[in-house]
């Protein structure tokens, strides 16, 4: 198993890596997609990496089961803001979390992870900032669905 910088949720089943540089975001955007029905929070911070079965498949590093970095409030527990939780999830997505983005971007390329391709979404600042992150980021599960 290999441990990336990232966070993780399963929405519907489906899981959703959440890759960016520190203070990106990726704790906000992943708590935003597990508090809807039907979703859950399976990493923050560190999530681990596997290979099983052709599929790529993410799960909390053990020290951090359950918990979630807020900035400015510290480390807290999923079941304290009310989140699901899930041990693992088979990834159908990768979102980037960027800091700008051309205005008409081609599609991006699908992300490469330990050999194993996944659908790719890549988010800036300006969508995150405007509240879309979450919508773009069910659109893009959508259009990822065989």
């Amino acid at each position: 198993m290999v441990t990336v910088h990232a966070a993780c949720v399963a929405l519907g089943g489906a899981g959703v890596l959440i890759r960016g540089p520190s203070g990106a975001g990726k704790s906000s955007l992943a708590l935003l997609l597990a508090e809807a029905a039907g979703a859950a929070l399976v990493a923050d911070d560190r999530v681990g990496l596997a290979v099983r079965a052709g599929r790529l498949v993410a799960r909390p590093h053990p020290a951090a089961i359950g918990l979630v970095e807020v900035r400015g409030q510290g480390i807290l527990t999923a079941e304290a803001l009310g989140v699901a939780t899930l041990p693992e999830a088979i990834l159908s997505l990768a979102v980037d979390l960027v800091e700008a983005a051309p205005r008409l971007p081609d599609p991006p390329e699908d992300a490469a992870i330990l050999g194993l391709h996944l659908p790719r979404l890549v988010l800036d600042r300006g969508a995150r900032a405007a509240g879309l992150a979450p919508m773009l980021v069910r659109a893009a599960l959508r259009k990822a669905e065989p």
